[in-house]
């Protein structure tokens, strides 16, 4: 330890990294852990120092060290037992991101020493140093909260545009910094936006997030961005800026200024960690046995959101995070509510999905939390699943049965009249119970993860070849229609009747009870090609 650098017990409190007057407090969470190691690194990304934590307090290992100050990068290594059958995966080869970082420096670079595992049937801890090819946490100073008033638009009257932050604004005319947060709050965004009647946009995630190995390899992107590894840090790649949350608050201040609400889809059902076979970035390698659901062989991971691993959020620490996480972007950051994707994940218990789980109960009581819109995607690919409807007040959920019934019903399938007609009604059947309201039905016709409107007055089947696997990928169900030609045609009558559709279509979803939500290009009659799995395309 350097001399200027005087390592004492500090805090259990506040978790991350809390910097001072004198230094910096560090707090991270770890029951099953025997040692904390706090790794501190220079401006070149190069590890400097090794400091052991102090203190372990109710599971938290905490210190504080004299001399440090905001910018200063720092990361974990977390010493424990290798006990795979036991869920126990510590390696203290392994450089770890703080859950609670709020910036991170550096990108992800996918190299073999990041692997958990060696040998045969992953039962040897990988013995090379991942530090170099981790992503550095940073020391920031901490975020005032938000103060400017906010629309805090009645569900009555809201109007919902899910979009991406590049996508958007990326090829919109007369934009500044296209493809950034900054863009965001442009003058032009937001005109755009205003003139569609839109109250709320809803943005794909934002949290910091990596490139899936398996693309990576492939020389393809993430695009969606649904691998989270930090549930504070704004994702880098959108900023113009050397500085993401400040040009993120930017673009809300402006957007609130002109009546428009913020939500942010957020991703807390998973970790971008992948399985046992995946690489040890974050919580695997803090505390495997906590974070996640495993197997009764302790070994594997249950996977209730098809990508590897499934977070535990029955688990306490798990539920604070996830509470520490929305606070700080409903308190510090002005958004305005969040939808949770794999929504049904919060709600697992120990004998599945329950409407009282503990962190729904939390965020249904939390002070903060519920002046904000709350949207769940009500279904994950576990077993029980798919509980559309089965939300407690004041959860709004994303109603598939909307999307579907209304395109059947435009694409002329018949018997579609009685379905449609309680569809129009809010599809009371769901979500008519415990006094929710009529708008708890958040109904669209598309969204990011499908085929465009376009599309499906345009194509018969998915054409997702660019993705590189074989047209294999993406939902083979889409209820579209090509009206006559698979694809662009210059045919104007075919034109004209999918213009006809589109508008009929979109009527449709603007009259029925209900909250609608619109997918950003609809509006322009923007296509994929007929992609219904775009998260690659980032182009």
């Amino acid at each position: 330890m350097s001399a200027e650098h005087v390592l004492g017990p500090g805090s259990p409190e506040p978790l991350g990294a809390t910097p001072d007057a004198e230094g910096v407090n560090f707090a991270v969470y770890s029951a099953n852990a025997t040692r904390m190691l706090l790794c501190l690194f220079d401006v070149d990304g190069l590890e400097t120092e090794r400091l052991p934590l102090p203190e372990h307090t109710c599971g938290v290992w905490h210190g504080h060290v004299a001399g440090l100050k905001p910018g200063q990068l720092y990361g974990y290594r977390a010493e424990g037992p290798w006990a795979p059958g036991q869920g126990h995966r510590f390696n203290a080869r392994k450089l770890l991101v703080d859950p609670y970082a709020r910036a991170l420096s550096g990108p992800l670079v996918w190299d073999p020493a990041l692997m958990c595992h060696a040998g045969p049937h992953g039962q040897m801890a990988e013995p090379r140093d991942s530090g170099p090819y981790v992503p550095k946490s940073v020391v920031t100073e901490p975020q005032p909260p938000a103060d400017e008033a906010r629309p805090r638009t009645p569900w009555s009257q809201t109007v919902i545009y899910e979009a991406h932050v590049k996508g958007l604004t990326m090829q919109m005319p007369g934009v500044m910094d296209p493809g950034t947060y900054k863009a965001l709050g442009d003058p032009k965004v937001i005109a755009h936006l205003q003139a569609l009647g839109v109250t709320a946009i809803e943005l794909l995630p934002i949290h910091g997030f990596i490139e899936d190995r398996h693309l990576a390899d492939r020389g393809l992107t993430n695009y969606w961005g649904y691998q989270t590894l930090t549930f504070f840090a704004p994702e880098r790649r959108y900023a113009a800026t050397d500085d993401p949350a400040a040009e993120f608050r930017g673009a809300v201040k402006a957007l609130h200024a002109a009546g428009i609400e913020v939500i942010l889809d957020v991703v807390y059902n998973h970790s971008c960690e992948g399985d046992w076979e995946g690489p040890t970035l974050m919580f695997r390698g803090l505390d495997n046995a906590t974070y996640y659901r495993l197997g009764p062989d302790g070994h594997s991971y249950l996977n209730d959101t098809g990508t590897g691993n499934t977070l535990d959020c029955a688990e306490p620490a798990m539920q604070r995070l996830v509470m520490d996480s929305l606070r700080f972007w409903a308190g510090e950051m002005g958004v305005d509510g969040f939808r949770f994707d794999l929504g049904t994940v919060l709600g697992r218990e120990g004998r599945g999905f329950d409407p009282g789980a503990g962190l729904l109960d939390a965020m249904r009581q939390d002070p903060l939390l519920r002046q904000v819109k709350l949207i769940a995607e009500p279904w994950d690919v576990g077993p029980g699943g798919y509980q559309v409807g089965a939300f407690p007040p004041p959860f709004a959920e994303w109603n598939d049965v909307s999307r579907d019934t209304m395109r059947a019903f435009w694409r002329g399938d018949p018997g579609q009249v009685p379905h449609l007609s309680r569809v129009i009604a809010g599809s009371a059947e769901q979500f008519d119970h415990s006094g929710r309201l009529a708008t708890s039905s958040i109904n669209f016709l598309t969204a990011h993860d499908g085929f465009s409107l376009a599309d499906v007055v345009s194509y018969n089947a998915r054409h997702n070849e660019a993705n590189g696997e074989d047209n294999r990928d993406g939902h083979a169900h889409n209820i579209s229609d090509n009206m006559g030609v698979e694809g662009p045609t210059d045919d104007p009558k075919i034109q004209a009747a999918r213009d006809r559709r589109r508008r009929n279509m979109i009527a449709t979803l603007l009259a029925a009870q209900g909250t609608p939500m619109l997918l950003a290009g609809d509006e322009l009659g923007n296509s994929q090609g007929g992609n219904n799995n775009a998260y690659v395309q980032d182009n």
